[in-house]
């Protein structure tokens, strides 16, 4: 027995239209009433920052603010797909730690290898940290938080043994392309911001039009009745935490690139502004919603403050004041919904 969930970015409001024909799969609208918010509060900010201090909309700032935001938008599609299917990975910050000292003082100081294979050990690198969590959350019944805080430690753990209480230095430009330089735009844009695009593209593509994709919905919404309906739940779980690793590994490339020396706190506070982009993004922190693009949206806006407060010169404690807030709105304006849809 097979399950065919329409793709739940944002449920239509009860009674706006008429219920679908047995048989029909109603999918949401391409972009949701958060997301057209997002964009707008995003255009808000940029004019007002543009007036404030002009620097901001100049290629000199828009430019790093979009590299910036290439390594958050890009776990964020994994995370994506771990909270849609009703879990959580708060072990990213510490798996970019280890991926980080893995390429920068391994792959690239030590043994000079190319950038092909530098990417190539990372990715798998983040994958093996992935599938480690998958493996736990999905077979061994313990809830995700659990398992990834326990997991966190353990690779920040062996991230600090790899640095061996030193910066990495000297690292060299392999990995330019990757990176802030000249030699890292196409067109005057990021190559890791376009192929952050890419990638977000086709799991939108996938999760909004393909049974596997909305399969991830389905676990999110009621995981039991998924499994009754014949989902491989176990399996999907699995695949969304390696998928979360695969990328982790890839940002941490980006990471890497962005400069010529690593310190030990690389990873820090990477998963709050992953789950902050995810969760603004509005997907659903209880699972079964959600929406890659408004995951870039959301690590747009996170980036965006970011940047505003440094260049205006105010306090950085401010932008992860602003982060904190934003998640707290977010889950709880979620929850409002949640319960209201449970009332119709």
């Amino acid at each position: 027995m097979s399950i065919d969930v329409a793709a739940r970015d944002e449920t239509p409001a009860s009674g706006s239209q008429p219920p679908a024909k047995r048989g029909h799969r109603v999918l949401a609208p391409p972009v949701t009433g958060q997301e057209i918010v997002l964009i707008c509060v995003i255009a808000v900010l940029w004019v007002i920052l543009g007036f404030a201090t002009p620097a901001f909309v100049s290629a000199g700032s828009i430019q790093p603010l979009l590299g910036a935001v290439a390594p958050i938008a890009l776990i964020g599609i994994g995370m994506t797909v771990v909270i849609i299917t009703g879990g959580i990975d708060v072990s990213v910050g510490a798996a970019i730690a280890v991926c980080s000292v893995i390429t920068a003082k391994l792959v690239l100081v030590q043994a000079g290898l190319s950038l092909p294979v530098a990417v190539l050990i990372s990715v798998v690198v983040g994958g093996l940290l992935g599938l480690l969590n998958g493996v736990l959350i999905a077979y061994g019944r313990v809830h995700a938080i659990i398992i990834t805080f326990g997991t966190a430690n353990i690779f920040l753990w062996l991230s600090l043994k790899l640095f061996n209480s030193t910066t990495v230095n000297n690292i060299p430009d392999t990995l330019a392309p990757l990176g802030n330089g000249a030699a890292g735009r196409t067109l005057g844009v990021p190559n890791s911001f376009l192929i952050t695009m890419v990638l977000v593209a086709i799991a939108w593509v996938y999760l909004r039009h393909t049974a596997g994709g909305r399969h991830f919905y389905a676990i999110g919404g009621d995981q039991l009745a998924a499994e009754l309906a014949g989902v491989k739940v176990r399996q999907r779980v699995l695949i969304a935490y390696l998928l979360t690793g695969l990328l982790v590994g890839l940002a941490s490339c980006i990471v890497v690139a962005q400069g010529s020396n690593l310190g030990q706190n690389v990873g820090n506070g990477k998963e709050l502004a992953v789950i902050a982009a995810v969760v603004i993004g509005g997907t659903s922190i209880t699972g079964g919603r959600g929406s890659v693009l408004g995951t870039v949206l959301g690590a747009l806006l996170v980036q965006t403050v970011a940047s505003g407060v440094t260049q205006l010169g105010w306090r950085s404690e401010l932008s992860d004041l602003f982060v904190c807030v934003a998640i707290i709105i977010a889950v709880g304006a979620d929850l409002i919904r949640e319960r209201a849809r449970r009332k119709r």
